[in-house]
């Protein structure tokens, strides 16, 4: 089982960057996107599930960020618009093999994960 995610970046406050992540093809409930910011938590900002592609968001990210998924592809996206410095972090995505009882679940719900992309947001 293998997660490989890619896309990240510098970009200016205000700019876009589309995340990717690929699988290796395995059978997964969900996938999520997290983040973490140096001497903060890692949190979760979205998920999708495979099932019917519902997708949930944190607050933070809502309305900017969205995320969708490839099946044909084995990819789940992350497109984020109007990215603030706040959003400086690594990110990381993630695949669960079972629900959640929290809307986007958190860090100990993902079974697999993939390595990090640096997203760095400034001018």
């Amino acid at each position: 089982v293998q997660l490989q995610a890619s896309g990240g970046g510098l970009v200016q406050p205000g700019g876009s960057l589309r995340l990717s992540c690929v699988s290796d093809g395995f059978s997964y409930q969900a996938i999520g996107w997290f983040r973490q910011a140096p001497g903060k938590e890692r949190e979760v900002i979205s998920c999708i599930r495979a099932s019917d592609d519902k997708a949930n968001y944190a607050d933070s990210v809502k309305g900017r960020f969205t995320i969708s998924r490839d099946g044909a592809k084995n990819t789940v996206y992350l497109q984020m618009n109007g990215l603030k410095p706040e959003d400086t972090a690594v990110y990381y995505c993630a695949a669960r093999n079972s629900a959640s009882p929290r809307p986007r679940g958190g860090v100990k719900d993902y079974d697999y994960w993939g390595q990090g992309t640096q997203v760095t947001v400034s001018s």
